[in-house]
């Protein structure tokens, strides 16, 4: 295994709405890929905040299926994107599962944050009546957020490639990524995958869009 402080570190940015699958294909990109991989995301982010800070018009606040972001979460968030930036550039490769609630604009302040590193950028769709049919389906999440960021966190975003978990499943998502790992890396991904990924996944919010402690406070 090469020494993380001989390289560079890689980014791997997982974009897509609530519900599309993000976290599901990340775990099985970190069980499949070789070397570590650290898994970072806005639920982390949201577990880090004080409590105090959710459901506040200064911190993060949800109201009718929107996520709203005040100035005091934004002036942490950007913070956060130098973080991830620190990690890379000290040679730690890394996992985005992100959502950029602004778009094409949350693209260009990542893209500032990670200058001179070597950035791929997935999308992961899925159509409105498919996520929200999941988000009624879990009951772990606030009602309306899926359908209302299935589209609107891809406007004037580019990829590197794109994949759509309504028409994909687990394995053959894996396996476009794979591809583009190889061309673009010369990196295996296992073959050895199951199509399965490890770990219970929970989310930040509850269904009543307030806060769920992360796994490892309870």
């Amino acid at each position: 295994m090469e020494r993380a402080e001989d390289r560079t570190g890689r980014v791997v940015v997982l974009n897509g709405g609530s519900s599309a699958g993000k976290t599901t294909l990340a775990r099985a990109l970190q069980s499949a890929l070789p070397d570590p991989w650290l898994l970072l995301g806005i639920d982390l982010l949201i577990w880090m905040l004080p409590p105090g800070m959710v459901d506040d018009p200064e911190g993060l606040s949800f109201q009718d299926g929107k996520i709203t972001r005040g100035e005091a979460f934004r002036s942490i968030a950007a913070g956060f994107r130098l973080a991830v930036g620190a990690l890379a550039r000290s040679g730690v490769d890394v996992l985005l599962d992100e959502v950029m609630l602004d778009g094409s604009v949350d693209q260009r302040q990542w893209d500032e944050a990670l200058s001179g590193l070597d950035v791929c950028w997935i999308g992961v769709r899925c159509p409105p009546d498919v996520v929200a049919a999941r988000e009624a389906e879990r009951t772990t999440r606030p009602s309306g957020i899926a359908r209302r960021q299935a589209e609107s966190v891809h406007e004037d975003l580019r990829y590197d490639l794109e994949v759509d978990s309504s028409r994909m499943d687990l394995a053959e998502e894996m396996a476009s990524i794979a591809e583009l790992f190889r061309q673009r890396w010369s990196l295996q991904v296992s073959p050895e995958f199951d199509g399965t990924a490890p770990l219970p996944l929970t989310p930040a919010w509850t269904p009543g869009g307030i806060l769920r402690p992360p796994s490892w406070e309870r």
